[in-house]
């Protein structure tokens, strides 16, 4: 199962406002790409994987082009596997991170709000993910998610707190939620009402693409 956001009832997203930079041991490494291009792993669930969409329709090879198009070149690695939780990818991130990638934007969280996982467990799953890519002085792009309204308000602002905390304890760049500006919009999700159709994930690209350029410092 992917991930959720259906719900007709989703009132305003509340965005966070951090900006905090990535740390200055966050070294880029180029001199491991032997095109000297920069490589990016996208490391999610079924949002970054494509799910139901035709390959050239999902947000990897979208947002490589929309990159390419404003001057930066890169290899975009889509590490994204559908109903992944913050679990799975801690369990799956070394040999995920084979390809030695400049940049990790991260991705997860959602399928475990929509399980009803503890945010502790949460919250932990992504700090070890972090602190594992800070060792290999790899940069992060943490993206945000958060809770269905069903979860409940003390579920939900536990929940929601995890990304902008962790953003601020590790120093790294927040974008706040993958799906601004395209969740519950039926005209911009396939019909699963859960997962953004090609329009949809146009509008997310154009949104994330110049959070992304920063957090590589291109």
């Amino acid at each position: 199962m992917g991930v959720f956001f259906a719900l007709m009832a989703f009132v305003s997203v509340c965005v966070f406002g951090l900006s905090a930079h990535a740390q200055t041991t966050n070294t880029a490494n180029e001199a491991n790409n032997p095109d000297q291009k920069p490589t990016i792993v996208l490391f999610g669930d079924s949002l970054i994987a494509g799910y139901g969409l035709p390959q050239q329709d999902g947000f990897a090879p979208k947002l490589a082009a929309a990159l390419k198009n404003a001057g930066l070149d890169a290899n975009v690695i889509n590490s994204g596997v559908s109903g992944d939780t913050t679990a799975a990818g801690l369990a799956r991130l070394d040999w995920a991170m084979v390809d030695k990638p400049d940049l990790v934007v991260l991705e997860l969280g959602a399928n475990d709000a929509l399980r009803g996982v503890d945010p502790a467990q949460t919250r932990s799953n992504l700090g070890k993910i972090i602190e594992k890519l800070q060792a290999g002085k790899i940069r992060i792009l943490l993206v945000g998610m958060m809770a269905p309204p069903n979860m409940g308000k003390e579920y939900g602002a536990e929940f929601n707190s995890i990304y902008p905390d962790l953003a601020k304890k590790h120093q790294i760049p927040l974008y706040p939620f993958f799906l601004d500006g395209v969740v519950a919009d039926p005209a911009l999700n396939q019909g699963d009402g859960m997962h953004p159709n090609a329009r949809g994930v146009d509008i997310i690209v154009g949104k994330i693409a110049p959070a992304v350029q920063d957090a590589l410092g291109k």
